[in-house]
């Protein structure tokens, strides 16, 4: 948070370096299990390193490609950027890039491996649905994962989870095409190897999974918090976020789920109708406890003026 005028939060600091310590000790127990089942060494390490790479270097190109989103200047959107000039200068914090989304799905994002690469990024249905001030403490909300680095964080946690879902899908269709012949030199079956690394894939996925999300449900409250001190308006934030989900029932299912995948960074989540693990595991923190938090913050600031 150095050099930001945003609200500090030291749990949200102790959470990320937890999370990044526990992902650490994932990743090394996940890449000794898998040379344990009998991949290659050499093979394990390229693989991650490479994963690594690309996921920490490319996450600000490949979330916007995913979203077919497109950086925009000031002079194609000149509102945007000066909402954004005008909260970066209250913050004192550099400017960002920024982007917008061609889709109705009424939300914002914020992504990128480091502040130099980081982009803010809004829908055109947020935009459409949203009034000035009430689009301008959404951006606020994604400037401060900017400025607190869990942006950062949640890049580099998602990484592990990409490794071993594809490993966890070239081991099933492996294992499906290969049959459970033995090897020639009486090791173990091909087949065999195969699901045992689909079996450690899974359970590596399954704990970065649990942590990410964890650590995705508390960024979300302190963004918030960090947003509505910024600004002093912590009621036009929930108004814009009683808005967004409220409209998020009227979007076609197939829109949702197009953009489901996003949930983490999103500002909401979008939920596709119907039942949905995410309802379980949740990126987010229940509307009513985001709520009830910035009512809170409006009594403190009350009583402090």
């Amino acid at each position: 948070m150095a050099g930001s005028k945003f609200r500090p939060d030291r749990g949200l600091t102790g959470r990320m370096v937890l999370t990044m310590v526990l992902l650490v000790l994932v990743y090394a127990a996940f890449v000794v299990a898998l040379v344990a089942v009998g991949m290659n060494v050499w093979l394990v390490v390229l693989l991650v390193a490479g994963f690594a790479v690309l996921s920490y270097l490319s996450s600000d190109k490949i979330a916007m490609f995913a979203m077919g989103a497109k950086e925009v200047s000031p002079r194609q959107a000149p509102d945007l950027h000066a909402r954004i000039d005008r909260l970066c200068a209250l913050a004192d914090m550099p400017k960002p890039r920024v982007g917008v989304a061609d889709t109705d799905v009424p939300n914002a994002f914020a992504t990128g491996h480091s502040r130099k690469s980081a982009v803010v990024c809004v829908t055109t249905g947020l935009v459409r649905r949203l009034e000035g001030d009430e689009l301008e403490a959404v951006l606020a909300h994604e400037l401060s994962h900017v400025a607190h680095r869990d942006v950062t964080v949640m890049t580099v946690a998602g990484f592990l989870g990409i490794v071993a879902g594809f490993l966890t899908q070239a081991g099933l269709r492996f294992a499906a095409f290969s049959g459970m012949t033995r090897s020639n030199n009486n090791g173990p079956a091909p087949a065999a190897v195969a699901l045992l690394v689909v079996l450690v894939s899974a359970v590596a996925w399954g704990l970065s999974f649990l942590l990410t999300r964890a650590l995705s449900r508390y960024r979300e409250l302190s963004a918030d918090r960090a947003a509505a001190y910024l600004t002093g308006r912590p009621s036009v934030l929930g108004s814009a976020l009683t808005k967004i989900t409220g409209d998020m029932a009227r979007i076609p299912t197939r829109d949702l789920r197009q953009v489901e995948p996003f949930n983490a960074f999103f500002f909401a989540p979008a939920f596709a109708k119907g039942f949905s693990l995410s309802r379980l595991v949740a990126t987010h923190p229940p509307v009513e406890k985001r709520l009830a938090q910035l009512s809170e913050i409006s009594r403190h600031l009350g009583r402090g003026a």
